[in-house]
């Protein structure tokens, strides 16, 4: 699949979400990513925690009725303790907004990120 945008993530955020991996680890950890959306371009900002988000061996869930309102809501993040950055059936039926981030054990680096679309194309990942 050829990639249809580009997603630009700050380099505070992905180090938040990272951190926040390996403090969970071996527990998922979830996050809701806040930004700008074009045709062309992701650009991530900031993250939110879902409220009553659940974290587990092997899931994190969220009660997407809880949530507020939110347009500026791009995407989800979450971990996979396994170290497989590729994203499963689940994670695509549970995301939200265009794009899904996968952080993935050992959680120290960039390269331990990935981002995809909804139809599960690799997206180019800058980090800004």
């Amino acid at each position: 699949m050829k990639p249809s945008f580009e997603v630009s993530v700050k380099r505070e955020v992905l180090e938040m979400i990272l951190r926040s991996a390996r403090a969970l680890h071996p527990r998922e950890t979830v996050f809701l990513l806040r930004g700008r959306s074009t045709r062309s371009k992701v650009s991530v900002s900031d993250v939110l925690v879902p409220p009553s988000a659940t974290y587990g061996r092997g899931f994190a869930a969220f009660p997407a009725h809880m949530l507020p309102i939110d347009f500026s809501i791009v995407g989800t993040a979450h971990s996979h303790p396994s170290g497989n950055p590729t994203p499963s059936a689940k994670d695509f039926n549970r995301s939200m907004g265009k794009i899904i981030l996968i952080v993935a054990f050992p959680y120290l680096k960039r390269d331990d990120a990935v981002a995809y679309d909804r139809e599960g194309a690799r997206l180019k990942l800058q980090i800004t």
